[in-house]
């Protein structure tokens, strides 16, 4: 059927239409070139101008002679330069000038402004983003309502050690071990609902990205945790046991926040970053409405600074509205002092992540310090003070065997402050001090309790040089039981260079009541063995 359809229709048009020429399959068919024969397919063709109708003379080939007549109106040609080749002969076109162009003078330029590099822009954030009471007593509902609880504020039996009333806010007891987790809960619920249906995106291993793992997931937001390579087994499954994805990518910290901010751009993801936001830091300041409550005539309260320092801030805005006669004191690591650089100078400190022990003071490297931050130290922070490493682990030392409980350095710092005699104003005072986490790796609480052991004279290693013969290691063993210490290790070495001949090198690793007992023990050895060597802490 189909076949006689086309039969009848092909014999139809060819006779009552015009043949056309075919041309060969090695040909184009270019429809700008039109034969000979052909028809116009549309009544847009201009006429030519020297002849009736279409052009039939003068035809102009391609170039080259070819089997297909190829035709073309010269009147066609003037679309393509300014002269036409009509039969060898060259007519240019006549080119008229109407008038001449308006000339616009250019205005001139503008002095070049130079920059003076001390120049510190201001760092008074707009009034629409100060951080007031009213925000952090919304912040404190709110993180109510969506389970956080208040955590204990007790009194410390490390009073009497020091000669102050101590009241230990006990922010570690958090699901997490951190008080980042009253930021970061307030943070999450007031995403917009297309950015929490999308998802959140978080880089770096801190006490801030433990916490939007775990709420994230509460909250029925997708999470994404992007970790340097170095971080340990442990650590990544935590992050995956809160419900995170977690994704290891770089070998340093900043490549991974490079690699989650360009993840976050491609997928639409949020990235949630540590900042000094109005809504982060109405979070963390919950913490000062709480100590005003549970600690009545409050005299003082020691809170860590951090990296971000939004923990200082938030809760000494609660507390200078609630009672402004209340200190409020920060506290720093003095390989890491940003915020009192800062309020030093009145400008941004540079950077110290070079003279710190990043694996110690993670949270506190791994973050810059804001300009709103900074303004609200300035107004509301009454002193800020440095404590050193010796006595940022002492007093973890001291938080364990007194409280029972494990805290990193971040936890211990407030009660280091004390510790170093660094606050003499406060005796017979009531004092609260913030203890803000305890997320520690346990070889790295093992080796920060060692050493502290050692810092605070309680363990102390010797060596001495005694003679080759028979008893004279037990004569070393027998002083030591007489003065009631406790061996832990003992090396004997008969092969060295620095032993004089026909005696051998013995080094002892002691462990001691207190100081005066290590004292005591020091004049005791060197009176007999000449050549005893206390190794340096």
């Amino acid at each position: 059927m189909n076949f006689a359809a086309q039969y009848f229709f092909t014999n139809y048009v060819a006779e009552n239409s015009p043949a056309r020429k075919g041309f060969r399959d090695i040909e184009d068919y270019d429809p700008f070139w039109h034969s000979n024969n052909d028809q116009p397919l549309s009544s847009s063709i201009k006429s030519c101008s020297f002849h009736e109708g279409r052009c039939q003379k003068d035809i102009i080939s391609n170039g080259v002679l070819s089997h297909r007549s190829t035709l073309i109106c010269p009147e066609r040609l003037r679309d393509f330069g300014a002269e036409e080749y009509l039969n060898g002969d060259v007519r240019p076109f006549i080119t008229k000038v109407m008038e001449v162009p308006e000339i616009k003078l250019k205005a001139p330029p503008k002095p070049a402004i130079k920059i003076n590099k001390d120049y510190m822009p201001s760092l008074k954030p707009p009034l629409a983003e100060c951080l007031v009471f009213e925000d952090i007593s919304a912040a404190a509902l709110n993180i109510q309502q969506s389970g956080i609880q208040k955590t204990p504020c007790t009194y410390s039996r490390l009073s009497k050690l020091y000669g102050m009333e101590i009241y230990l806010k006990k922010e570690y007891l958090h699901y997490t071990g951190s008080v980042k987790e009253r930021g970061v809960l307030y943070l999450l619920s007031s995403l917009k609902q297309d950015q929490q249906k999308k998802g959140v995106i978080v880089a770096t291993d801190c006490n801030f990205s433990m916490a939007v793992a775990h709420h994230a997931v509460g909250l029925n937001i997708p999470v994404f945790a992007i970790m340097p390579a170095y971080i340990s087994p442990p650590r990544l499954r935590m992050y995956r046991d809160y419900g995170a994805m977690v994704i290891s990518y770089g070998s340093t910290a900043r490549d991974s926040q490079n690699h989650a901010r360009h993840l976050a751009k491609e997928n639409g993801y949020f990235c949630l970053e540590e900042n000094d936001s109005i809504v982060y830091l109405a979070g963390l300041g919950t913490v000062g409405i709480e100590l005003h409550e549970q600690v009545p005539k409050l005299d003082a309260v020691i809170v860590p600074a951090g990296g971000q320092s939004g923990v200082l801030v938030g809760t000494a805005a609660a507390i200078k509205h609630l009672n402004p006669h209340i200190s409020v004191i920060g506290v720093e690591p003095e390989e890491f002092p940003l915020l009192l650089q800062s309020l030093r100078t009145d400008s941004f400190a540079s950077d110290f992540s070079h003279n710190t022990n990043n694996k110690l003071y993670r949270d506190f490297t791994q973050h810059s310090l804001g300009a709103h931050t900074l303004l609200m130290a300035k107004k509301m922070v009454d002193k800020m003070i440095s404590v050193r490493e010796k006595d940022n682990l002492v007093a973890m030392l001291r938080i364990q065997e007194y409280e029972h409980t494990i805290v990193n350095t971040e936890g211990a710092m407030g009660l280091a402050a004390i510790l170093a005699g660094q606050l003499p104003e406060l005796k017979g005072k009531r004092v609260a001090v913030v203890v803000a986490c305890a997320n520690m790796e346990l070889d790295m609480v093992r080796d920060c309790i060692d050493r502290a052991l050692v810092l605070d004279n309680r363990v102390s290693r010797f060596t001495a040089q005694l003679e080759d013969g028979p008893g004279d290691i037990a004569k070393l063993l027998n002083i030591l039981a007489r003065e009631d210490v406790r061996l832990l290790d003992i090396c004997h070495r008969r092969y060295s260079d620095r032993v004089d001949l026909f005696k051998v090198q013995v080094e002892c690793v002691v462990e001691l009541k207190d100081k005066s007992q290590n004292c005591h023990l020091h004049r005791t050895l060197s009176d007999i063995y000449p050549t005893l060597h206390w190794l340096d802490q």
